[in-house]
């Protein structure tokens, strides 16, 4: 792919990126941060935009399961074609746990963990590896993690995924309690993290925050702020992405 720089000049990278949004407007704020035109093809349950000497892109849907599943498609495509994708990137908006990650900023996911995946008991929550099976956290390259906060300076931590968004305080600070790390929740990251193992394939959660955790209060959210966060944060990412290595992973 060709990634822009400094002052409209282009830097050109062999590896292929793919970037799941989960709705169209997550997708075209990444879009927005590559100059090149943009090709749509069709993949089973959804549309991948390919954009020339950048990224491609994927509206993969909303929640975890829907995903996994069309991340999984687009990882097979490429791979069935002969040209399999080098890394998956997780991109879009968020809520954000304050004070820690204000409205408006950036973070990034060290560690991508499904919170409410597992058994509820009279003790509490227990995770489905508490359960003796499955897994609940994927853990990204900890030297690209290293790398894309200090080229975005996105906040890193753990980013949440969950399948109920928390519209209530109590269970924000349940989720604090059982997650004292949490930077966000999002609904996605880990359904495109277990694609993203299934093939092998090295992975990425970067979010912009655009309300907090806790209760819906939609006078609050900065929907409009947190896809212009997203945009130039994806700006920022690219040259990070021109001199990675995967192969020094």
């Amino acid at each position: 792919m060709v990634l822009p720089a400094e002052e409209g000049r282009l830097i050109t990278t062999s590896a292929r990126i793919l970037v799941a949004a989960a709705v169209p407007a997550e997708r075209d704020a990444v879009a927005r941060a590559f100059p090149g035109r943009v090709r749509e093809s069709a993949l089973p349950g959804a549309a991948l935009h390919r954009i020339t000497g950048g990224p491609d892109l994927l509206a993969a849907g909303v929640g975890p399961a829907l995903a996994a599943a069309s991340t999984a498609a687009a990882l097979t495509a490429a791979a069935l074609d002969g040209r399999p994708y080098a890394l998956v990137v997780s991109a879009g908006i968020a809520g954000g746990f304050a004070p820690r990650a204000a409205v408006g900023s950036l973070v990034l996911a060290d560690e991508i963990t499904a919170a409410d995946l597992g058994a509820e008991t009279a003790e509490g929550f227990v995770p489905v590896t508490g359960l003796g099976f499955g897994t609940v956290t994927h853990r990204p390259p900890a030297a690209l993690v290293r790398e894309v906060a200090a080229a975005t300076g996105a906040l890193t931590g753990t980013v949440l995924t969950v399948s109920t968004v928390t519209g209530t305080a109590a269970r924000a600070e349940e989720l604090r309690s059982r997650h004292p790390r949490a930077l966000a929740e999002a609904m996605e990251g880990f359904g495109v993290a277990e694609a993203a193992a299934a093939h092998g394939v090295p992975v990425l959660e970067l979010r912009a925050v655009s309300n907090p955790v806790g209760p819906r209060d939609r006078a609050a959210w900065r929907i409009g702020d947190a896809l212009s966060a997203l945009t130039e944060g994806f700006g920022k990412l690219a040259p990070v992405l021109q001199s990675w290595n995967p192969h020094e992973q």
